[in-house]
């Protein structure tokens, strides 16, 4: 078994807890396997500390990452990330320490500005585009909308200057609108986007642990979600941003889905979902519980919970290695000869419950769609490798696009 050397982990110290109920959210039903949680949902001192000191120590590189999601991480308070800012400050020896924070600011005001400055903090907001994007699925308990709570959380962070991207689920409302979310964010300050496919299927009963949005070796009756994204519509969502963006911000604005493309066509890594292997993005529970990936919190993929083994033990323990071999041992057998591959290797095993050609159910849903993605924006990804080459600015590659753009539509 190969070893993993490098590894990310995610860290859920509020656990599946938030102050808002997103329709399309897979977490928080994830308080049915924890119903302590009601009364004790935070994050212990205890835990805090074994996690920060292992996470350190287990971490070879030199530069060590903190991501802290939920659930809503800011419902901790201040107090409780200081305590880690103290805890990573005596561990940390040599290393140096990088945190992210991923939240829906609707929570942020001036206090947590001030912080997330103060500490360097990069936070990644939750936001699905325009009003009326966004609060098609993103409600509050009551159902009421958020869009304005995250704007105004959003302009304390420009006011201290706090690095920030933002998170966008694409979904089966927002993937009909690529441009207009594109400029919304973009108008909003956004100068890194990320654009995350959403998918998910419900069971018709819930399983024995009482989940419904069940994982992909399910065998009884499902469906997939309402808001679930349409495969091929997420490939043409990226598609439209892409040849927009390529002739307009390339430079200025950075879209992960694109940079991850071209890091990996140069053999960089490029996002965990187009790997050949996975098992190296594990996730920590707020009472301890390791799992080898934040999509796969199911008791089955428990590796053990870091008051009681080590962290590297875990991340290289059979279980975890095998759960990330298995991405590779069970590509769809469409995928083999796939013109694609190499860009894809099959995606998230997540999302791998379509039927393949040989009846297994292991293709990926968004098959169609990173197809669409991939075979339209690669060849135009080289052609930018050639002008970068060449050592073309940003501008200059922008207009050389914008030609081929206009011969390749016949202008």
């Amino acid at each position: 078994m190969k070893e993993i050397k490098n590894f990310q982990m995610i860290a859920k110290p509020s656990g599946s807890v938030c102050n808002i109920d997103c329709e399309y959210c897979f977490y928080l039903e994830k308080e049915k396997l924890y119903p302590e949680r009601k009364s004790h949902w935070k994050m212990d001192e205890k835990t805090l500390e074994s996690y920060v000191r292992q996470q350190i120590e287990s971490q070879k590189a030199n530069i060590v990452d903190f991501i802290w999601q939920g659930g809503e991480p800011t419902l901790l308070g201040i107090e409780f990330y200081q305590k880690a800012l103290a805890l990573q400050e005596q561990y940390r020896g040599s290393k140096k320490v990088q945190n992210f924070f991923q939240t829906n600011a609707t929570r942020i005001d001036e206090e947590w500005a001030k912080f997330l400055k103060e500490h360097e903090f990069l936070v990644g907001v939750s936001i699905d585009g325009d009003r009326i994007s966004n609060d098609t699925y993103r409600h509050t308990r009551s159902g009421k909308s958020t869009f304005d709570q995250v704007l105004k959380g959003l302009e304390w962070l420009k006011k201290y200057k706090v690095e920030f991207n933002t998170l966008t689920v694409v979904n089966a409302e927002n993937v009909r609108r690529p441009m207009d979310v594109y400029n919304f964010l973009k108008r909003i300050g956004s100068r890194y986007m990320q654009f995350i496919p959403l998918v998910e299927r419900r069971a018709n009963e819930p399983d024995e642990n009482g989940l419904t949005l069940i994982q992909p070796t399910f065998e009884g009756q499902c469906e997939v979600t309402q808001w679930s994204v349409p495969a091929k519509a997420y490939g043409k969502f990226l598609n439209t941003i892409f040849d927009y963006w390529v002739q307009h911000d390339f430079g200025r604005v950075f879209v992960m889905n694109f940079e991850q493309t071209m890091a990996q066509m140069i053999g960089r890594p490029g996002a965990c979902i187009f790997s050949k292997t996975c098992g190296g993005d594990l996730t920590v529970e707020a009472n301890g519980d390791v799992y080898s990936c934040d999509h796969f919190v199911y008791p089955e993929h428990q590796l053990g919970n870091i008051n009681d083994d080590e962290l590297s033990d875990l991340v290289n323990s059979s279980q975890n290695i095998l759960f990330g071999e298995n991405k590779l041992s069970n590509i769809s057998c469409d995928c083999v000869d796939c013109e694609v591959r190499q860009a894809c290797h099959g995606g998230c095993p997540k999302h791998r419950f379509e039927l393949s050609s040989d009846g297994r159910p292991n293709r990926n849903y968004f098959c169609d769609g990173y197809k669409t993605y991939f075979t339209h924006t690669i060849p135009r990804m080289v052609g930018i490798f050639e002008l970068m080459k060449e050592r073309a600015t940003p501008k200059q590659v922008k207009v050389a696009m914008k030609q081929r753009f206009y011969r390749q539509q016949g202008l």
